[in-house]
């Protein structure tokens, strides 16, 4: 069997394949822990008791991210799972036999593939002239890096208020949240609480129902109603999700379903 992904999910199926004897490869397109290796720096990562195969019962609550992987890294050490790191797949093609897995490395023929890619997707990109600049990243790995930076993070969920409030405590930073709606209707109420208590210290500017229009080496321009503000800026955070890859799902026989309104 083919294994996509070694976040949570696909480390655990690796290491059930391995102690059920199968013949089996993990490819995993960044590093072990897949989203969880994206996390900022020492962020707080909310675990429940589980049972992993080999491993057996993990008892492990809230701990940082750091403290998550090197956790994982050692039971790779320990059982000698294999994983193959950096290689994406990008497709699966149905055969006689089974399926034929195209990677950026080679192909694999196998009788089962089993996906444990997540829901985070390729990163959601704004569409905004200028994007393409090195100085727009789609997640933040070290606050620290921003020190007396002037620093754009766009996005409303919880990934994007905890990046803006985490490089709001840093020393120098001048930090602008943007989002297109007129509320962060999605958050957690201990962010939207930081949020707010960043702003009222005059260490957070937040711009609700704006939108990026032009990205410059030195500038942003960010539209707010019938208003343009030009912002001097630095850097630039997309925090806005990710495109799941659907029409590969469909491609290879998995079912996908729309609904549309309110939840």
């Amino acid at each position: 069997m083919v294994i996509v992904g070694a976040g949570p999910a696909g480390f655990s199926a690796s290491l059930a394949a391995m102690q059920h004897r199968l013949r089996a490869v993990t490819i995993e397109q960044e590093s072990l822990g897949g989203r969880v290796f994206q996390y900022p720096r020492a962020k707080i990562v909310m675990l429940q008791p589980a049972t992993l195969p080999i491993v057996g019962k993990v008892k492990l609550a809230a701990t940082s991210k750091e403290a998550l992987l090197e956790f994982w890294q050692g039971i790779e050490r320990k059982t000698g799972v294999k994983i193959q790191y950096h290689e994406r797949m990008e497709e699966i093609a149905k055969t006689e036999k089974g399926f034929l897995v195209k990677t950026s490395k080679g192909s694999y023929e196998t009788r089962t593939v089993l996906l444990a890619i997540g829901r985070g997707g390729t990163p959601r990109k704004l569409g905004a002239q200028g994007e393409e600049l090195p100085k727009v990243v789609y997640r933040l790995i070290d606050p620290e890096q921003y020190r007396n930076h002037r620093v754009l993070v766009v996005g409303g969920g919880d990934s994007a208020l905890e990046a803006a409030c985490r490089l709001a405590e840093q020393p120098g930073a001048t930090v602008t949240l943007s989002y297109r709606g007129d509320a962060f209707g999605r958050a957690k109420p201990a962010n939207l609480e930081k949020v707010k208590a960043a702003e009222r210290a005059g260490r957070l500017k937040v711009l609700l129902s704006s939108q990026v229009q032009t990205i410059t080496p030195d500038a942003v321009v960010v539209k707010q109603g019938e208003r343009e503000e030009r912002l001097h800026n630095d850097d630039v955070i997309v925090c806005a999700g990710g495109v799941l890859p659907t029409e590969l799902l469909k491609t290879i026989g998995v079912w996908v379903q729309t609904k549309y309104g309110t939840a």
